[in-house]
């Protein structure tokens, strides 16, 4: 019996012991512990290149990332599912507050510029565009038989112009969407007729997988607007192009983190704008936040 009473003593003890959760295993940190990102799918390529890099720095953090387009991501950040989000555009004030009215104050920072290309088939003989032609697609009002074709009906990309032209549908005849990035690539390489548009880093980024298609397409050079910046001459999106800026269709690459606490969301958001992390911009072919300085160890030969 004494013997038993100590069996069930020991039963009882390690019934009350709280089992670990994951979080007890892994410490929360801004290099450890794990996140969850939302990415609109262009920038899906640039964000795997500095996750890989971050992971080599710091193993123990684990990243879960999942694409979509802007009109899939953006809900499941707003309704507080995922805190951390890869975007081309900020908050609005009313989605801004909708995460303050938790008490939680989102952070923005920009980390990249990325640039639109136009691209269309090599056997094309023009090999420029303007934004007001552009626009004209946009509205309806072409003449000149030009037809775009996006990337998605919902996508951060078909947005921006849609902006850029002041119109909230799109004509009925001149330009099409289809389902991603690829499939634009695709499309252009075998129909002559047709401009695609597509994010910069995903053409660099896909050299390897879509070496075939992009190699029966070329980049169209884009003149601005009379009066603004690149209205002189036709510009391609090349990396000197967006960094100074005079490449007409730009947009800025986000992240935006509601975490509200000292995690690993935080740490990442910083460390994408650090030195590092804007090397890492500069090696996709995008334009960095901000440009580094370089340093020069200067040595004495007397």
């Amino acid at each position: 019996m004494k013997h038993l009473s100590l069996i069930l003593l020991l039963f009882v003890l390690l019934a009350c012991k709280s089992k670990p959760t994951p979080e007890d295993k892994v410490e929360q940190s801004r290099t450890t512990g794990s996140v969850k990102i939302l990415t609109d799918a262009s920038f899906a390529r640039v964000l795997a290149d500095q996750i890989d890099v971050f992971k080599s720095d710091y193993p123990t953090a684990e990243f879960t990332v999942i694409e979509g387009n802007e009109n899939k991501i953006l809900p499941t950040f707003l309704n507080d599912s995922v805190r951390v989000m890869i975007s081309s555009r900020m908050l609005t004030a009313e989605e801004d507050k909708m995460y303050r009215n938790r008490s939680i104050v989102p952070k923005t920072s920009r980390f990249a510029i990325d640039g639109i290309a136009l691209i269309s088939n090599v056997a094309n003989v023009d090999s420029t565009i303007t934004v007001r032609e552009v626009i004209d697609i946009l509205q309806g009002k072409s003449t000149t038989g030009k037809q775009l074709v996006f990337d998605n009906a919902y996508s951060s990309t078909l947005r921006y112009f849609t902006a850029l032209a002041g119109i909230k549908e799109l004509p009925k005849k001149g330009v099409y969407t289809l389902q991603d990035n690829n499939d634009v690539i695709k499309y252009v390489a075998d129909n002559k007729g047709f401009i695609g548009v597509v994010g910069v880093n995903w053409l660099i980024a896909n050299q390897k997988d879509m070496a075939g298609p992009i190699s029966k397409v070329k980049m169209l050079g884009v003149k601005n607007l009379p009066g603004k910046k690149g209205a002189d001459a036709y510009y391609t999106p090349i990396q000197k192009n967006l960094i100074n800026g005079i490449y007409p269709f730009l947009r800025n690459i986000y992240i935006i983190n509601a975490e509200g606490r000292e995690g690993l969301g935080t740490g990442f958001a910083n460390w994408l704008v650090s030195q590092r992390g804007q090397l890492i911009v500069l090696k996709s072919g995008l334009g960095p936040h901000k440009m580094m300085p370089r340093e020069f160890n200067l040595k004495n030969t007397n």
